[in-house]
């Protein structure tokens, strides 16, 4: 890689421009990158992060360089809400806090989860009214919220759901790029959170009142050691990160599904293969094969985690390119996920590239980042997406209403305005 040049300041303002407002960031760094190289830095007014993309930049990020890139950085507002989180963590620290929720979301226990994922679905589905339509973006962060709860903390959020998601929903605003990436004052979020952390304190008391010897992640949590505030923030980190990843990947594979018929054909007919009267057993889930290229081909293409944020921590040298020391460093997954030369047409959604036998270039591919900081839920969102995809196809025909969606940087990367699709039980 060589020494990419700085975008002129009439670029930068026009990156700034939709930055701030709705058109498509993503797609001017994507244009940036094709235009200078896979490592650049454009140039906004008290904003010039460096940008990495491309696989060997990538595996830099993740791997090789990893411990001169700080994922910690007090100044963001995702560290401060969730404070300790492993997200935010890093060192012997984060190792420690990852050794702790592993084990509960190891393949054996995200098996024994698909009863949960199974439930919650149908009863989310069993609110829907025949000929209504639906905002999938709204209905899935519902699903996921709920099968999230029961899985890793084993509680029913249902009584919560509609008092808790504005308080979520603010909270994700919070976090999401805006103007506090050039300074701006962050918003306020505090009455939001503590309604988020008094849910999430009612259940570690109530649990440490009550051990039942789970293997769920609250009960690991506790066994562990660590005091309460430690636990919350390993909770929430998992409660928010998790289920928004999970909604918006759900949200984009419905989208997708609904503007190729063909698609939805296809995995039908794989649905249909499903028995009806109960939770499709481990064999079964793994079984859905083209399900899984779909979830892969929706992941390529629209990303949850589309950026990944790090500190330098030390003057380096990334292919050739010298970073500066405290700069910020952003691995941008979207813009690698979209490089003509490691994906053909890469704009075209194409669930055969992920087809049995396929193989991809290493860290071209990073919906779960990569490295020993990989995202520990991968297994989990695969799982749950496959068997929450196929339940709705099962009982529902879908029809996508409004074809016209935009990408929106919150969080994680969501199509809006929605996902309207008009719901008809088969």
């Amino acid at each position: 890689m060589s020494l990419a040049p700085r975008l002129n300041r009439s670029s930068g303002l026009a990156a700034l421009k939709e930055l701030l407002g709705p058109r498509n960031f993503l797609g001017s760094l994507s244009a940036m990158r094709r235009e200078l190289g896979y490592i650049f830095s454009p140039t906004l007014p008290g904003f010039s992060p460096v940008v990495l993309s491309g696989p060997e930049a990538s595996h830099y990020a993740l791997v090789e360089g990893r411990a001169h890139l700080q994922w910690r950085n007090d100044s963001d507002p995702v560290t401060g809400v969730l404070r300790h989180g492993l997200l935010v963590e890093d060192g012997a620290s984060h190792d420690d806090l990852r050794r702790a929720v592993m084990p509960a979301l190891h393949r054996q226990q995200v098996a024994a989860s698909i009863d949960c994922m199974w439930a919650r679905t149908n009863q989310v589905l069993d609110g829907w009214r025949p000929g209504e339509i639906y905002d999938m973006l709204v209905e899935m962060r519902r699903v996921a919220l709920l099968i999230l709860v029961d899985a890793l903390f084993h509680a029913d959020f249902t009584p919560h759901l509609d008092r808790l998601v504005p308080a979520i929903l603010a909270v994700l605003r919070f976090i999401s790029p805006g103007p506090w990436l050039l300074g701006f004052p962050h918003r306020k979020v505090d009455q939001a959170l503590a309604e988020l952390d008094a849910y999430l304190y009612g259940l570690i008391a109530a649990r440490r009142a009550n051990p039942n010897g789970d293997d769920d992640v609250l009960s690991r949590l506790i066994r562990s050691g660590m005091d309460d505030d430690l636990i919350r923030d390993q909770m929430l980190t998992l409660f928010i990160a998790g289920h928004d990843t999970s909604t918006a990947l759900l949200a984009w594979s419905l989208y997708l599904i609904g503007c190729n018929p063909e698609v939805a054909a296809r995995l039908r007919t794989e649905a249909e293969a499903l028995p009806v009267d109960r939770a499709p057993t481990p064999g079964e889930v793994e079984a859905l094969v083209y399900f899984g290229q779909v979830v892969n081909e929706t992941l390529r293409i629209y990303p949850p985690i589309h950026v990944g944020n790090r500190l330098a921590t030390g003057n380096l040298q990334v292919g050739g390119v010298d970073v500066p020391n405290g700069a910020r460093v952003m691995v941008s997954i979207y813009a690698t996920h979209h490089d003509e030369a490691h994906w053909s047409d890469a704009e075209r959604f194409d669930p055969g590239r992920f087809a049995p036998g396929e193989k991809h270039q290493p860290y071209a591919y990073l919906p779960f980042g990569g490295g020993p900081r990989n995202c520990l839920g991968a297994n989990f969102a695969q799982v749950e997406s496959k068997v929450v995809l196929a339940r709705m196809l099962q009982r529902f025909d879908l029809t996508l209403t409004k074809k016209r969606v935009h990408l929106h940087m919150g969080a994680t990367l969501e199509p809006r305005p929605g996902v309207f699709m008009r719901v008809n039980p088969r």
